[in-house]
């Protein structure tokens, strides 16, 4: 096999394995035996193994002393967590951005991009969530390379795919709830805050705005703990999660 097509099934795979854990087929501490995982999926075991490793990385799988794996239970405590570690690093990134100087090809693009995102809502409170679900990444995509920072990006891709704490992760099974619809809008305040700031160099305001937007992530997952837990079932990820 060469080496794309090696990179091809590993990237099926991945998707595969993550969608399988994601949507609940692959309940908290269950094992995972790669023999049935490879028949049950349709592909050999390197690839197999390699999609493992790459989801104990982001917290999805864990691995224990014998080296089987398993899928990871989660606590709320767990997912706050993630999901500050998230704020801190995006709102390091926008200081810093801020702090720098953002060039103004780069800063175009985000208000192109924050441009795009106004024209989801409508006057009847509908929301064209798919298209904000794009944009949305797109923005946090584009904020977390201002700084010109490999090392910064990186990062905040890092904290990005921690269980549950992406940009994304509450954007999925919201679509008729009022709370979720209402805060998507207060959110794209933020992120106009937060490029506005970076434009005038103000790096404390960037990076407290940058953190304070991504509580609303933690809002949306009390939520759906809590308030309405019908939505378990809705949200990827959920599943994974003890209100405990």
């Amino acid at each position: 096999m060469s080496q794309p097509e090696k990179t091809t099934q590993f990237s099926k795979a991945l998707l595969e394995l993550r969608s399988l854990i994601l949507n609940g087929s692959l309940e908290p501490g269950e094992r995972l035996a790669e023999t049935v995982l490879s028949e049950r999926l349709g592909f050999s075991r390197t690839p197999l193994r390699a999609a493992m490793a790459q989801l104990v990385q982001e917290g999805l799988l864990e691995r224990a002393s014998s080296g089987r794996c398993s899928v990871c239970s989660l606590t709320m405590d767990d997912i706050l967590d993630a999901i500050e570690l998230r704020g801190v690093i995006e709102g390091t990134a926008a200081r810093l951005a801020a702090e720098r100087g953002a060039d103004a090809d780069s800063l175009r693009a985000c208000k192109e991009t924050l441009a795009a995102l106004d024209t989801v809502f409508t006057d009847t409170d509908e929301i064209d969530f798919e298209r904000y679900v794009d944009l949305n990444a797109t923005f946090h995509e584009q904020v977390s390379r201002l700084a010109g920072s490999a090392v910064i990006e990186r990062e905040v891709k890092r904290a990005s795919s921690l269980p549950l704490a992406s940009p994304s992760a509450f954007l999925q099974g919201q679509e008729d709830v009022e709370a979720f619809r209402k805060s998507l809008r207060g959110a794209q305040q933020q992120h106009k805050i937060i490029l506005a700031a970076i434009e005038a160099r103000e790096g404390g305001r960037a990076e407290s705005m940058a953190r304070e937007h991504a509580r609303l992530a933690r809002r949306n997952l009390e939520y759906a703990m809590y308030r309405d837990r019908s939505l378990k079932d809705r949200i990827p990820g959920l599943s994974l999660v003890s209100a405990d």
